[in-house]
């Protein structure tokens, strides 16, 4: 294998999953590098959601590696699909979206995709999947459906289960891995990144290639970062996530959350330390592992923001949590200068979601007011402007009283 070869490809490998398969990426790779010619690696993102967390940022992050590597990144915007949104590792129908809806997502993936890829023309390419699939015909769709048949459809997993549980699916759900698929047929994909969750998906347009006369993609399947719980994969929903457009305090605090087990994933995924750099960092004969997720945090703080802010929300936490400090900033409330139940005051200013959550929270201690504990569920509070709660560690407000 030609050297170059082998180094783009042990650099694309770096935290893979599965690769289908990594002969035919060695080939693609050197017809590249004798042709001149850059692959055009695929990811779809439908915008289902308005903001893009750390999870997002691994295949986005391996999407950067081939363009560092001069490849071009060819970004689906999957505005027609998340009309019909993903069912991989659903067990029930996905509301549907509006196309206001869509299109706002849309905006903010950009920006946000932005802090991660090169946006140079000559390194991106963005398309809209509704610029092919909204202008099919209905003969064209029979067409794309008699490609597959339900019993290729219900070997994935989440339909098999909701098949044999009776739970609904919808016909529009079953159409979706053929339209992701023809996505790739569209644009010519060379290779397709996704999750292991996209598996069935990303090799649809593979068979969907060779019917149209195209080589076909190879498809490069990441890991899903586990979050902040340790447990369960990175979700908005489940509140365990790092926004990309986190402040770089409440960035840097949530880095430090996590598990230290989930440590050696995360900087496989997040960062570009080698092997040998990580083994270091994660030895705790040589690195406590408070230091070595404090680098964690300062890195993704630092990809994020810049190396000022890394530094500042790493001295905050310690001034806070080592020193027991309160921090330099936080968000100011205004407020009545009127007693009422510490708890309603709580959910009144979006410290907490409800008073019934205030009420648990004192009860477990959480809750201070001017650096004091409060135990009392019934307790009231008299406003004052400079008075400080706070919940847990994380969570301070100042109140200025009207």
């Amino acid at each position: 294998m030609d050297a170059k070869v082998a180094e783009q490809l042990e650099t694309l490998k770096r935290g893979i999953e599965a690769v289908y398969s990594e002969q035919e990426l060695a080939q693609k790779l050197a017809g590249s590098l004798s042709s001149g010619k850059p692959l055009r690696v695929k990811l779809g993102m439908d915008p289902t959601a308005p903001d893009i967390h750390l999870g997002h940022s691994v295949v986005l992050r391996k999407l950067r590696q081939f363009q560092d590597l001069g490849h071009k990144a060819v970004l689906i915007i999957g505005d027609f699909t998340a009309m019909i949104g993903d069912p991989s590792g659903r067990s029930k129908t996905r509301p549907v979206l509006t196309r206001p809806e869509i299109e706002q997502n849309a905006q903010t993936y950009f920006q946000q995709a932005g802090k991660i890829l090169k946006t140079d023309p000559d390194f991106l390419e963005i398309r809209y999947n509704s610029s092919w699939l909204a202008e099919m015909r209905f003969d064209d769709v029979l067409k794309l459906a008699a490609k597959m048949t339900v019993g290729q459809m219900l070997k994935r997993e989440d339909f098999r289960k909701r098949f044999e549980t009776e739970t609904p699916i919808g016909m529009h759900e079953l159409m979706y891995p053929l339209m992701q698929g023809y996505d790739s047929v569209m644009i010519e994909a060379d290779v397709e990144l996704g999750g292991t969750d996209q598996t069935f998906n990303n090799l649809v347009g593979r068979d969907l290639q060779l019917e149209a006369g195209q080589p076909a993609q190879v498809v490069m399947i990441l890991p899903i970062l586990v979050g902040l719980d340790g447990v369960q994969k990175m979700s908005k929903s489940l509140g365990n996530y790092v926004g990309l457009t986190d402040e770089p305090r409440l960035m840097f605090e949530r880095v430090m959350s996590i598990p230290d087990t989930v440590m050696p994933q995360w900087f496989t995924l997040l960062t570009d330390f080698g092997p040998e750099r990580i083994s270091e960092i994660l030895d705790t004969r040589q690195t406590h592992p408070k230091q070595a997720k404090m680098e964690l945090g300062k890195y993704i703080v630092r990809a994020y923001h810049n190396d000022e802010q890394a530094e500042w929300a790493a001295a905050e936490f310690d001034r806070i949590h080592a020193q027991h400090e309160l921090p330099d900033e936080m968000p100011e409330v205004r407020v009545t200068g009127e007693e009422q139940p510490l708890a309603k005051l709580l959910a009144q200013i979006g410290m907490v979601k409800s008073n019934s959550e205030a009420r648990r929270l004192i009860q477990q201690g959480g809750v201070k007011v001017g650096g004091e504990a409060v135990g009392d569920v019934n307790a009231t509070i008299a406003p004052a402007t400079g008075l400080i709660l706070q919940i847990g560690r994380r969570k301070f407000a100042k109140l200025v009283v009207e």
